[in-house]
C-alpha cells in the first residue's frame, strides 16, 4: 500500500517503502534440529575416557544418571569395561551440618592438594532436590572458584532425586570412571549429616567430618553414629574471635572419641582445627588424611575396607533392582491402586496388603508369566 503522504497534496515530502522485516522465528531452526549429535559407541566412550577427555567422561556420567533404560545398558558396558583402569585413587568423603563450609573447604583442600602433590582431582557434589519442584540448583561450583578453573581438576554436581541422601549407586560408578580417566584423588561431597552418611562411608577411603564451633552443635556431634564413622573430625571457621571457641570445641570432641571404641582401622582419629577461608591449618588436615592412608595399608585394613565396600555394593544392587522390578512390573501396578483403597478403606491391613502384592509378584516369577 503507498504512503498518503506520497500524493501530489505533499509536494516535497517522499517516504520510502522501507524493508520487509524478517521473521521473529530463527529461519535456520528446522535445520537445527534436523542435526543431531551422533552417538558414541562403547569402545569409543572407554578409548576418551582412558585418554582423559573431559567432555567424553561428563556425557559417559549423565548416561550413568540417565532413568532411559537404552542409556543405562550403554553404561553398564562402558563401567564395566574402564574396571581395570580404576581402583588407583585416594577416595574422600567430607560431610558436615548445612553451612559448616563444606564447598569452601573443598575449593581450599583441592588447591591445596593439587600444588602439593601430582596428579588430577574429582569432587562429586551431591546437590539436594527439592521436594515439590524436584529440582536443584546444583550451584556448589560458584563456592568452588578456583579449582572449577583449575586444568586438572573435574567438579561434577548431581541432584539427589530423592535417594537416600542423594547418595546411591550412581556415585559409586561415578568414581569408577573418574577414577579409569586418570583421577587420582576423588572428593565425594555429601548433602549433609544424615543417613546419606552411611553410603559415602561405604565408598570412600577417608571420611571426614567438619564441624563448627559457638553453634550449640557440640552435644549432637558427640552422640554415636556420624562420629563412629568419622576418620578425622576439623572445627572450621577457626579464625578471628572464634579462635577460642573453635579450641574448646576440638578438646570437647576429642573427650567424646574417647568413650567410642577402637574402629577396626586401629586408626585413632585426630580432631583439628583450620580456616577454609583464610587458608590456615590445611596442610595439618591433609598431612593427617595421607598419615592415616600409609597407616591402613601397612596393616592391610586398605584392602579389606575395599572389598567389603564391594560387596556392599553388589547386595544394594541386588536390592534395587529387586525393588524396581516390584514397582515397575505391569500387573502390580494394576493392582496397587487396588490395594491402596482397600487399606484407606479399612478392608485390609497395610502388612496383608503389602502381602498380598508380594505373592502374587513372586507366583509370577515363579510361573514365568511374567519378567
Amino acid at each position: 500500500m503507498e504512503h498518503p503522504e506520497n500524493c501530489e497534496d505533499y509536494k516535497g515530502l517522499t517516504v520510502n517503502a522501507g524493508i520487509e522485516q524478517p521473521s521473529s522465528v530463527n529461519p535456520y531452526l528446522k535445520e537445527r534440529r534436523k542435526i543431531r549429535k551422533r552417538e558414541l559407541t562403547v569402545c569409543e566412550f572407554v578409548d576418551g575416557i582412558v585418554k582423559g577427555d573431559i567432555t567424553i567422561l561428563s556425557q559417559a556420567v549423565t548416561l550413568i544418571e540417565s532413568v532411559k533404560p537404552e542409556h543405562h545398558a550403554i553404561a553398564q558396558q562402558v563401567i564395566e569395561k574402564c574396571l581395570p583402569y580404576s581402583g588407583n585413587s585416594i577416595r574422600v568423603g567430607i560431610s558436615g551440618v548445612p553451612g559448616a563450609g563444606k564447598s569452601t573447604s573443598i575449593d581450599v583442600f583441592g588447591l591445596h592438594v593439587l600444588e602439593k602433590y601430582e596428579g588430577k582431582l574429582a569432587v562429586l557434589a551431591i546437590d539436594p532436590s527439592s521436594e515439590r519442584s524436584k529440582g536443584s540448583i546444583l550451584g556448589d561450583k560458584t563456592r568452588m572458584e578456583k579449582l572449577s578453573v583449575h586444568p586438572k581438576s573435574f567438579i561434577r554436581p548431581s541432584p539427589s532425586a530423592g535417594s537416600l541422601g542423594g547418595v546411591a549407586r550412581k556415585t559409586r560408578e561415578t568414581i569408577i570412571l573418574c577414577e579409569a580417566a586418570g583421577f587420582d584423588k576423588i572428593f565425594v561431597e555429601t548433602v549433609g549429616v544424615g543417613q546419606s552418611e552411611t553410603a559415602v562411608h561405604s565408598m570412600v577411603d577417608f571420611f571426614l567430618l567438619i564441624q563448627l564451633a559457638g553453634t550449640g552443635d557440640e552435644l549432637q556431634g558427640i552422640k554415636r553414629g556420624i562420629m563412629e564413622m568419622a576418620d578425622g573430625i576439623v572445627i572450621n571457621k577457626a579464625d578471628g574471635d572464634n579462635l577460642d571457641r573453635a579450641k574448646l570445641a576440638a578438646s570437647q570432641f576429642r573427650n567424646a572419641l574417647h568413650l567410642f571404641p577402637t574402629p577396626d582401622s586401629g586408626w585413632e582419629p585426630q580432631v583439628l582445627t583450620y580456616s577454609g577461608f583464610y587458608n590456615l591449618g590445611v596442610k595439618e588436615i591433609w598431612d593427617m588424611i595421607y598419615k592415616y592412608i600409609d597407616f591402613v595399608k601397612d596393616n592391610g585394613y586398605f584392602e579389606y575396607r575395599r572389598n567389603e565396600q564391594s560387596k556392599y555394593w553388589m547386595y544394594e544392587s541386588i536390592n534395587e533392582w529387586l525393588r524396581n522390578s516390584f514397582y515397575q512390573n505391569p500387573k502390580i501396578e494394576s493392582l496397587m491402586a487396588e490395594k491402596e483403597q482397600m487399606v484407606l478403606q479399612g478392608k485390609l491391613t497395610s502388612f496383608a496388603a503389602a502381602k498380598d502384592l508380594l505373592d502374587i509378584y513372586f507366583k509370577g516369577l515363579s510361573d514365568n508369566s511374567y519378567t
